[in-house]
């Protein structure tokens, strides 16, 4: 073998797996690219996005083509590596230059290249798009046979190979998830808002809902000097209006409707009456995601929670929906909603009625919350019955202690962290 010959197989050698680690960083690339970020910059005008995305339309006719080549690159190399080492060295010790040849592919044209282009893979696969589009064209016919006959094989197993024509759709814990691992990149807040309308079709109205108990409105059967001093005082808006209790609810008031009449001291029973909107009833259990659709239809801003039976348990308003979303609407944002209060043994006195989806998010607890909603009912349900006396339980790993019991309802809790 001249000088000339052999110098020009070493080229050539050398070309060969630099074209075998061009076609496996083309695979890695291609695989593992963020497709969503791609279709982000198609939408933006990049071309190279567009012909990325082209080629991801058949995978089958891509993979077949980078295969190819990567086969015929190291097939070809080894061939030429076993006639340079037979020319320096004896035919039974050129055996040794296929072991070689698979170490210097495995590392620099295997290893190496997937490495570097796993953490760069849209930007390399961009940059190799269109080499990949002119390789397509031009080995068309045996991809086309070779991919036919292997999508064959597949067949007769069951898998059907078709092309894709959108992105797999993310699921709402998925998009969760894809929203959390964004944290370095968006302000906390845009990240707390984003997570919250996420979490919209998982909770319900009785998330939110003011408990009857609780409902702040206007009783027609009370004195009329105490209604016009509940209305006068309300710090809300709207106001129910009933007739001895909820369940005979006459309409919502709205206290713009009347401030004016209020002034000038004309309001009586029949006034107040003809003032009134029709009240807006919801089913409880109504996913938020729902309801804040439902409030947007119907031009409503708040509305009654019943059971099925028709009965009022609480009260529901666009306001508490929005908060879920923006965090509370409060006159100062830094000051902390606070809901507990620490003894000096270490537990927390709380309210019964406090809601514990609430009482987690802002003390950072794990109380479970896929059954009742409120402290008091989560003793309750542990005990299957209502405590008339100070009663301790343990949930989990908290120890939950009614100290407060009136009417049949819990109205203090204390409760124990675990260390």
């Amino acid at each position: 073998m001249s000088t000339l010959t052999l110098s020009i197989l070493i080229i050539i050698l050398f070309f060969l797996l630099i074209l075998s680690a061009f076609f496996s960083s083309a695979e890695t690339a291609m695989m593992s690219l963020n497709r969503y970020r791609l279709r982000h910059q198609m939408k933006e005008g990049s071309s190279a996005a567009a012909r990325v995305f082209f080629l991801l339309k058949r995978p089958d006719y891509l993979l077949g083509a980078v295969l190819a080549g990567n086969t015929f690159a190291n097939i070809v190399a080894s061939a030429i590596a076993t006639l340079i080492f037979t020319h320096f060295f004896s035919e039974a010790v050129a055996i040794i230059a296929s072991f070689i040849l698979t170490g210097v592919i495995l590392i620099f044209c295997e290893v190496a290249p997937k490495t570097i282009t796993s953490y760069h893979a849209l930007s390399w696969a961009k940059s190799i798009s269109l080499p990949l589009i002119v390789l397509l064209k031009v080995l068309n016919p045996f991809v086309v046979a070779v991919t036919a006959i292997a999508n064959g094989l597949l067949w007769l197993v069951g898998f059907r190979v078709q092309e894709v024509k959108s992105m797999e759709a993310l699921s709402a814990d998925e998009l969760r998830s894809v929203v959390s691992e964004t944290k370095n990149r968006l302000p906390a807040k845009y990240l707390t808002m984003l997570i919250g309308i996420l979490d919209l079709q998982q909770l319900s109205v009785n998330d939110i809902m003011v408990p009857r108990d609780e409902i702040y409105g206007v009783d027609l059967h009370a004195d009329w000097n105490a209604v016009l001093k509940i209305i006068g005082k309300s710090e809300y808006t709207r106001l129910p209006v009933y007739e001895g209790s909820l369940e005979h609810m006459v309409g919502l008031l709205h206290l713009r409707d009347v401030a004016h009449v209020l002034l000038v001291g004309d309001l009586t029973p029949q006034v107040l009456r003809s003032l009134l909107r029709e009240p807006y009833f919801i089913p409880e259990g109504t996913s938020l995601y729902d309801q804040l659709l439902n409030f947007q239809k119907h031009k409503h801003r708040s509305a009654l929670v019943v059971d099925e039976y028709g009965d009022v348990v609480g009260l529901a308003t666009l306001e508490d929906l929005l908060e879920e979303i923006v965090g509370d609407f409060t006159t100062d944002m830094s000051a902390p909603k606070k809901v507990a209060y620490q003894q000096k043994d270490g537990s927390y006195l709380l309210r019964g009625n406090l809601n514990i989806r609430e009482v987690n998010e802002l003390m950072g607890w794990s109380l479970p919350t896929d059954g009742p909603k409120t402290l008091s009912g989560l003793i309750t349900d542990h005990l299957q019955a209502i405590p008339q006396t100070p009663v301790c339980v343990r949930i989990e790993t908290y120890r939950l202690t009614a100290e407060k019991i009136k009417k049949n309802k819990i109205k203090q809790v204390r409760v124990n962290v675990p260390l």
